[in-house]
């Protein structure tokens, strides 16, 4: 009998994702499916500031509705945030990213088509929903396929996730212009780019060695003998780290939310006209795709960051002041100036990544500084809504986003110091 030995080919290669060439592919597939997603995770929010006006008009939608509509991304990423860790233990991350974008793209291409505000909201947070699983898990996926490159490969997702912001919010009144100045059409085309992200994470959810390393480098493989596993707060409500990172997130989220959805009704209330409105709000989000990369480059390298974090809270307490003082004398700086007291955002993601010990740590931290951190920036975006509609200006508001610009200073500092969690 003869016995015919099999020779490894590029099929076995395939199957084998531990083989350099197979390996050196799959990382490429993980950079783009990254920056894919990253992009399509601020389009459903910046995508609105600019057409805030018109599309509180069609739908009747008063101050106070309209600050809780700010509110809605912190209140899906908060509760839907925690089912991240249990979905990427059964199913595997990269899988569950895929369904996520898929949701993102489904949401977004129906809500135009509301014809009231409850439809609206539901359908909004819809899309905000598989957002918020993504938001969760790219600091997991990251840790897990890139554990020697934290801090460059969240620089280099959060440069994708700045630059998809700051089209969104310069591209939505031209698209909805092309569409015959209607904003429906300008909202529902993110929809579509949305859908083009999901094709690169069903791909990588199929290479599921990454996804089953061993707990010591990764989440538990999926399937159901991994059990329920730990909670998302599991040891992390004993540590003084994650409590600091969840308020820095926090902070600094409800401070963006703010920016996204009422710098450029900021702008309009000063006498500046809604595309302008739009551009100013977009270089805030455009100054992050080097500064992410930048920033998150540098925090990676270093052993505290507290440092960065007090700098860019002194830019944000810069930007708000001249907002307070004279919007319309130099809008273009008060834009950079929260542009870069923004990028607080890659800097918090940075933290979490370096602080967890592991990847099987990262995801329980992840989860529990982002959806605590978001419930508790979920009233920011209100009151502010609320104040500027009782107040009847900008000042009130901006004095509050000041003082919470200080605490989320001092939060940075305890954050940054050099801990582990886990």
């Amino acid at each position: 009998m003869i016995i015919r030995r099999r020779v490894p080919g590029r099929s076995a290669e395939r199957r084998d994702p531990a083989r350099p060439g197979a390996r050196a592919r799959t990382r490429g597939l993980a950079v783009v499916a990254l920056l894919l997603v990253a992009f399509n995770l601020r389009p459903a929010v910046t995508s609105l500031g600019p057409v805030l006006a018109e599309a509180r008009s069609a739908l009747g939608m008063s101050g106070a509705v309209a600050g809780l509509l700010t509110s809605v991304p912190a209140l899906c990423f908060a509760l839907v945030g925690v089912a991240a860790p249990r979905l990427a233990r059964r199913y595997g991350p990269s899988a569950v990213v895929a369904a996520g974008t898929a949701v993102v793209a489904v949401g977004l291409v129906l809500r135009p088509l509301a014809g009231g505000t409850v439809l609206f909201l539901a359908l909004s947070a819809f899309a905000l929903a598989g957002i918020a699983v993504a938001n969760v898990l790219l600091p997991v996926v990251v840790k897990q396929r890139f554990p020697d490159q934290v801090g460059r490969m969240t620089g280099l997702y959060s440069m994708a996730l700045n630059l998809g912001a700051a089209v969104a919010a310069a591209a939505t009144v031209p698209l909805s212009g092309a569409f015959g100045g209607e904003w429906r059409w300008g909202l529902g085309a993110w929809g579509v780019v949305a859908a083009l992200a999901v094709p690169p994470w069903i791909a990588l959810a199929r290479i599921r060695t990454a996804d089953r390393a061993p707990q010591s480098a990764s989440v538990p493989p999926p399937g159901p003998a991994s059990g329920p596993g730990p909670g998302p707060g599991a040891g992390m409500t004993r540590s003084p780290t994650a409590w600091a990172l969840a308020a820095y997130f926090g902070l600094q989220a409800g401070a963006a939310y703010v920016v996204i959805g009422w710098l450029p009704q900021m702008f309009r209330d000063a006498g500046l006209p809604p595309g302008t409105a739009g551009l100013l709000f977009a270089v805030t989000s455009l100054l992050g795709v080097p500064l992410s990369f930048a920033l998150s480059a540098l925090a990676g390298r270093l052993r505290r960051q507290s440092g960065i974090a007090v700098a860019l809270g002194v830019f944000g307490l810069a930007g708000y002041a001249g907002l307070w003082a004279a919007p319309a004398a130099a809008p273009w700086v008060w834009a950079v100036l929260l542009g870069v007291a923004n990028c607080s955002f890659p800097l918090a993601l940075t933290m979490i990544g370096l602080r967890g010990r592991n990847s099987a740590t990262v995801v329980r931290l992840s989860a529990f500084a982002q959806s605590t951190g978001y419930l508790l920036s979920i009233p920011v975006p209100f009151l502010v809504g609320a104040l500027y509609e009782r107040t009847d200006g900008w000042r009130v508001p901006l004095v509050l986003l000041a003082v919470l610009m200080v605490a989320q200073l001092a939060a940075g500092v305890l954050a940054g110091r050099d801990r582990s969690v886990g």
